[in-house]
């Protein structure tokens, strides 16, 4: 589909009836406990999440989010009385998120603000206890518009970096429809087993459910695992507010993927089943960071960007294999000498979205009216409403502590418009 067809998809074709009783506010005490929905050309089962390793086929290519949640949430009280919040998204100086991690003295975020209204242009204070001294951080506004400030942190201990800092005293944010205060559990069940790289203000939920048990098993059957980077935004409850898709802008989020993992994408010659939307985003997008580089070799960083509207304005028209596409990432990363193919993408995937590798994809079960359905509906067409209608009649788990699902591409299905909002009126 072109641009201009997925521009018009209505957001209420995506609607569903999600009582409140049925979020989960809390995660099961054992992580691969979860109920596992199974979707496959058309037929909708169950099973719990620690037999994932039987629905997977041996020699199958599994590509994990690695991404580690941050403590993004600065509070600061004003001599006044007024609590001002200060929510890390993502770094504007140094804007690579290691160099900024590591920064001593100072650096800048782009952040939201609690409060907003109460902080003029005067500087925030807060006195922080470490092991050795007490520190002052201070928090100053360098730029605001809309719900992007710019404000820069320095602090008058520079043996303490900025990761420190935000160990030490920001909070762990939780997604807004928890409607309750993170608690001390959330430091552990809100990152998954194999979390590494820093930088996300909210968990790739899809992999909460794995543990070093559910891992072991994948390897014993064959199953060759793999990792990338996506840091997730704030942007992914970004609720839709416009009636179609073309007033939506899609958040950007900054992703890196190894060469060793492009490689086996390239070279992979069975299943390939990626959890979570975050790493379906970012594997897709590399089909199009390999159509840029078709055309232009020498392209920086910057320039291999994945826009929003990028997958439905194909120059190339469809005739650049994947194969092609991964073949002119490696050759990229030869010519530049990196380990690491780091850009970022504000792919949206939506339904009449080509999909170049993915099969499967293990996922929880995603809000109403939600970019992240519009993905999934992408994937399996209208079958997404007979899925979500099982789910809610069958007692699972919904969004980030929720229950699991693991869904293979349905190839058989038309996803236009029409039939994905077909027999759902009642429902908008």
């Amino acid at each position: 589909m072109k641009k201009d067809e997925i521009g018009q998809l209505r957001i209420s074709k995506f609607n569903y009836k999600l009582p409140d009783g049925k979020i989960a506010k809390y995660p099961l005490t054992e992580r691969d406990s979860s109920k596992l929905l199974l979707y496959r050309d058309g037929k909708i089962g169950e099973s719990v999440f620690k037999k994932l390793s039987e629905q997977i086929p041996a020699g199958s290519l599994m590509i994990f989010n690695n991404t580690k949640v941050i403590h993004a949430r600065l509070l600061f009280r004003k001599e006044t009385g007024a609590t001002i919040e200060i929510f890390c998204l993502s770094p504007a100086e140094p804007s690579d998120y290691a160099l900024n991690f590591v920064s001593r003295g100072q650096c800048s975020w782009h952040c939201m603000i609690g409060n907003a209204k109460r902080w003029k242009n005067e500087p925030l204070l807060m006195r922080i206890e470490t092991r050795s001294r007490v520190l002052t951080l201070e928090a100053e506004k360098l730029s605001a518009a809309d719900n992007d400030t710019v404000v820069r942190f320095s602090w008058d201990d520079e043996a303490c970096s900025f990761s420190e800092l935000l160990e030490l005293a920001g909070k762990l944010p939780i997604p807004p429809y928890l409607n309750r205060p993170t608690e001390e559990k959330d430091e552990e069940t809100y990152q998954t087993v194999y979390s590494k790289i820093e930088g996300s203000v909210a968990a790739p939920t899809a992999g909460l459910h794995f543990t070093d048990g559910v891992m072991r098993r994948l390897h014993e059957k064959g199953v060759v695992t793999s990792e990338l980077t996506l840091h997730v935004g704030a942007g992914t409850f970004k609720p839709v507010k416009s009636e179609t898709m073309d007033g939506h802008e899609m958040h950007t989020e900054c992703i890196s993927v190894s060469r060793k993992t492009v490689e086996l994408l390239l070279n992979r010659k069975k299943t390939l089943v990626v959890v979570g939307t975050t790493s379906m985003r970012t594997i897709e997008s590399l089909y199009y960071i390999g159509c840029k580089l078709q055309m232009n070799p020498q392209a920086q960083p910057h320039e291999l960007a994945v826009s929003q509207w990028e997958a439905y304005e194909d120059p190339f028209g469809g005739n650049i294999t994947p194969e092609q596409a991964l073949q002119n990432i490696l050759d990229y990363l030869d010519r530049t000498g990196e380990s690491q193919l780091i850009t970022a993408t504000q792919i949206m995937i939506a339904p009449g979205f080509r999909f170049r590798f993915a099969d499967a994809i293990v996922t929880n079960f995603h809000q109403p009216q939600s970019t992240l359905l519009l993905l999934i509906s992408a994937f399996v067409g209208s079958d997404w409403r007979n899925i979500y209608d099982y789910a809610l009649s069958h007692d699972f788990r919904f969004l980030s502590y929720g229950d699991s699902s693991l869904l293979w591409k349905n190839t058989g299905l038309m996803q236009s418009e029409e039939q994905i909002g077909e027999n759902d009126g009642q429902n908008n």
